[in-house]
């Protein structure tokens, strides 16, 4: 895989190299179950342009995996172990550019307020690295994103000879069901607000 391409999966959601004292319970629970896709954002939501991929089948790593982070391990990051159920899909443009996916998470009571502390932890030690070549950083743009409902976070992946690629990212809390939407930048903040508002109507 091309550097430029590794170093988007890392933005993404990180590398998920095998870690040999983490065993597949700390990455998700066990007895998770896939969530109901009605939660995830339809591909209209995003525009007119754009093509959703089929749900995806099997659960999704927690979207915060940042294995290539020197400062990450995931085991310090409970949460994640206490999902009962989520979901993913992945959207697509039409001009073949950078792809949107959304995850939804249930997680037993209680533990989708420790996922948003896991999240903050995981920008905190993981602000800013270099992998292959490039630096990823992460900064929050609103804490407290549509008020209060969640976070906005942007993420930037620093190329040597290329332009900055940038990734918007909002996290969403509704009781105990957790929304990450990430989102390819494309100079708006009002598309981005839209979309976030949308997704939070899905939560119900």
């Amino acid at each position: 895989m091309p550097a430029v391409l590794s170093a988007l999966a890392v933005l993404a959601a990180g590398c998920h190299r095998s870690e040999p004292d983490v065993g597949p319970d700390e990455r998700h629970t066990a007895t998770a179950e896939r969530a109901d896709p009605s939660m995830l954002l339809g591909a209209g939501d995003l525009g007119s342009d754009w093509h959703e991929d089929e749900a995806r089948t099997g659960l999704p790593p927690w979207p915060w995996e940042q294995d290539s982070c020197p400062n990450y391990q995931s085991s310090d990051y409970p949460a994640k172990s206490h999902r009962r159920s989520a979901v993913q899909r992945s959207y697509r443009p039409s001009d073949g550019s950078s792809a949107a996916h959304h995850v939804v998470e249930t997680y037993e009571p209680g533990w989708a307020e420790r996922n948003v502390d896991d999240v903050r932890q995981v920008l905190l030690r993981c602000a800013s690295y270099l992998v292959l070549g490039s630096q990823v950083s992460f900064d929050v743009v609103d804490p407290h994103y549509l008020e209060g409902v969640g976070m906005l976070i942007r993420g930037r992946i620093a190329h040597a000879e290329l332009p900055d690629t940038v990734t918007y990212v909002v996290l969403l809390r509704r009781g105990e069901t957790v929304s990450t939407v990430r989102l390819p930048d494309s100079g708006s903040q009002v598309a981005v607000d839209s979309i976030a508002a949308k997704a939070v109507a899905r939560l119900g």
